[in-house]
């Protein structure tokens, strides 16, 4: 058992905390006893008024819990009042166990003698009374704490699950709009062989969980799956060029966080090149970062400081917001004109080595 479980575990918690704080106090008085040179037999003075100690203490435990939620008048009220009867009893304890174990027998002439330098108990039990308070609202803190960040996470899982589902749609309704059109025109073995690759696409899309990391390699795994759908609409006219390293196909990176990318190259770059265009594809590891670069050789675009002039659509803004939720500040995504031609997207993640 850990030592966080123990804490959120109040009961035992508590019961630890109690019987480690009074063997505290029995352990200070027994060095207390050797400096002023007490008798052996006042080692059982010390472990009764331990004993009585603990004991006398459990009820504040309950009186305290049912006020928890009074004013805070009323909780020092009591707590002083509490305190102040405890200790007072404790005290006559202490002076009973003392006469009659250390002084044989010995009883005072006055009754009020049992009290004599009861505050040194009282302000014991005070101390207790404050512990026992400042662990509740630690307690109470860690609570909280743990209650908003299982929020803040909860919210934080539900933006990546909205920005990654974005992209089916979008996704989806391109590729429709392209079956669509090849039924119209009578490519009818081409429509069915896309709608064959895209329910290929989307099984992988839908299996796979949108808050979890994937490794590169299966991230161009679902490229692939991407690419043939493309590919039964250009044929000849796609040409793809991949280079990963070996050590970056082992990288973590958000699911479907290059598909966006592509589709951007092949829709205003590809598709308006008559001949066709090249789509490169390239990852390596470097300075403990993945270093990844999407570019084409299409008629490229205006580009104002690394930004899009009149961009549309949702898939460059989309990756965008999932890298920044994914990793706050430390990442990079920059947009720069190709050589000799095109647009190139530059991505930057931390390296995180996929486990096997």
């Amino acid at each position: 058992m850990n030592w966080q479980s123990l804490i959120d575990n109040r009961q035992r918690f508590f019961w630890l905390l109690q019987v480690a704080g009074w063997i505290g106090y029995a352990l200070v008085n027994y060095i207390g006893s050797k400096v002023f040179e007490m008798r052996d037999i006042y080692v059982f003075v010390i472990l009764l008024n331990a004993y009585a100690g603990c004991l006398m203490t459990v009820p504040l435990r309950y009186i305290y819990r049912k006020i928890w939620h009074a004013s805070p008048w009323v909780l020092m009220l009591v707590v002083f009042s509490a305190s102040y009867i405890t200790g007072t009893l404790w005290a006559v304890v202490q002076k009973f166990n003392l006469w009659e174990i250390y002084r044989h027998g010995y009883r005072p002439e006055e009754w009020f003698y049992y009290l004599q330098q009861g505050l040194d108990s009282v302000y014991i039990i005070l101390c207790w009374s404050g512990l026992y308070f400042g662990v509740k609202y630690y307690q109470l803190l860690q609570s909280e704490r743990q209650k908003a960040l299982k929020a803040t996470t909860m919210a934080h899982e539900a933006q990546l699950k909205m920005l990654r589902y974005q992209l089916n749609p979008h996704f989806l309704f391109n590729t429709l709009n392209a079956i669509s059109t090849l039924i119209l025109v009578k490519e009818n073995k081409d429509a069915n062989l896309m709608v064959s690759k895209l329910s290929d696409f989307l099984r992988y899309t839908l299996n796979t969980d949108p808050i979890k990391k994937v490794p590169l390699e299966q991230e161009l795994h679902a490229l692939m799956l991407y690419l043939e759908i493309e590919r039964v609409r250009f044929d000849e006219r796609l040409k793809v060029n991949i280079e990963i390293s070996e050590q970056a196909k082992q990288a973590l990176v958000p699911s479907l966080i290059l598909q966006p990318i592509i589709e951007n190259a092949i829709k205003y770059a590809i598709a308006h090149l008559v001949e066709g265009g090249v789509i490169d594809i390239k990852a390596q590891v470097f300075a403990n970062e993945l270093l990844l670069e999407v570019g084409d050789n299409g008629p490229g675009t205006e580009l104002i400081n690394g930004q899009l002039v009149n961009a549309q659509g949702v898939g460059v803004a989309n990756t965008k917001d999932r890298l920044k939720t994914l990793y706050e500040n430390n990442y990079s995504f920059v947009l720069s004109h190709n050589t000799p031609s095109g647009l190139k997207v530059n991505l930057r993640v931390p390296f995180e080595k996929a486990v096997k």
